[in-house]
């Protein structure tokens, strides 16, 4: 499943820059599928969902930091755990109950984003 930041946020920053998928942005800022990500143009997502990864998305909180799901690997391939958990101060960076994903999956969402990795 993917990580989730909880409103316990303290807009720190320390989870930020550990994400190997760029899926963690500031509180109000426009998101892109291809930040941090080898996807460019039109894109169809491991959900089906086809997508211009050039083009800026909604914020998703416009008050704490947020996860984008469609971008969350629990850190899969990259590192044993979720980073952003690891780092966080006050452990507001938790499992999401509504994108439950399954490890395979997570693996095939980073591959799909990092296929040279």
């Amino acid at each position: 499943m993917a990580i989730i930041i909880t409103d316990e946020c303290i807009n720190c920053g320390a989870c930020e820059p550990e994400c190997p998928n760029t899926a963690i942005y500031e509180g109000a800022d426009d998101w892109r599928y291809k930040d941090g990500t080898s996807l460019s143009g039109n894109v169809v997502l491991t959900n089906g969902t086809e997508v211009d990864a050039e083009d800026a998305q909604e914020p998703i909180s416009d008050e704490i930091y947020y996860i984008v799901p469609d971008k969350c690997t629990e850190c899969k391939g990259f590192h044993d755990e979720p980073q952003c958990a690891a780092v966080c101060p006050v452990d507001c960076c938790v499992p999401d109950d509504d994108h439950v994903e399954t490890e395979e999956e997570l693996l095939a969402k980073q591959r799909f984003m990092h296929p040279e990795d």
